[in-house]
């Protein structure tokens, strides 16, 4: 029994998550995916960075994928996030990976399409195979969703499948929210954290 453990940030999912996540259902026998998520207590941070909620992501995979994978949170950093840095000399960032292999029995790998990700994901011991970046990325489709909020003209649909551009639509409201705020985050060490001290009033 191979598992494959797909970390991501997934905000929206895209179709270049979804090819990249039909391939590695053709290389392991369990495919958990797992959102990144940030919480403060038992409550998700999100920014402009992070639009999506976890459970409006876990709709987006489930729309495309059903129950054919698994998708958890377990990718989930607590506030205050400097806790987890620097990475591989806290305790936080070991608990991290416990949460990541919950549940997760026999042989298994991590995918990832970033190199520097990959040599994190090794030291982890998380098995890393590298595969080839997609040209299309989160951010990008971000952009355009926010370019659609604030110029009305985007190209976002062509990025994402059908089901999830549903999806979208109906958060359409967050999308909203987002295009017209600061981005609250802060970029440590090749990732993206909420910033602590995030105002509560634009987290969901």
């Amino acid at each position: 029994m191979i598992t494959a453990l797909y970390l991501a940030h997934l905000n929206p999912v895209t179709n270049a998550h979804v090819e990249i996540i039909s391939e590695l259902k053709k290389k392991a026998d369990i495919v958990k995916v797992m959102p990144v998520v940030f919480k403060d207590g038992n409550r998700e941070v999100n920014s402009k960075s992070f639009p999506f909620n976890f459970e409006t992501r876990k709709k987006m995979l489930v729309s495309i994928f059903g129950d054919s994978i698994q998708i958890t949170d377990d990718y989930a950093f607590f506030a205050p996030f400097k806790k987890y840095l620097p990475p591989l000399l806290t305790p936080k960032s070991w608990k991290l990976r416990k949460q990541i292999l919950r549940g997760v029995e026999g042989e298994f790998f991590s995918y990832t399409g970033d190199k520097i990700e990959g040599y994190m994901l090794k030291f982890y011991g998380l098995k890393p195979k590298i595969g080839e970046r997609k040209s299309l990325s989160a951010t990008s489709v971000k952009e355009k969703l926010y370019d659609a909020v604030l110029n009305e003209k985007s190209s976002w649909k062509e990025d994402v499948p059908e089901k999830i551009a549903k999806i979208i639509e109906e958060d359409w409201n967050v999308v909203e929210k987002f295009a017209k705020s600061e981005d609250m985050t802060t970029r440590v060490v090749g990732m993206k954290f909420p910033k602590e001290g995030y105002d509560r009033k634009t987290s969901s």
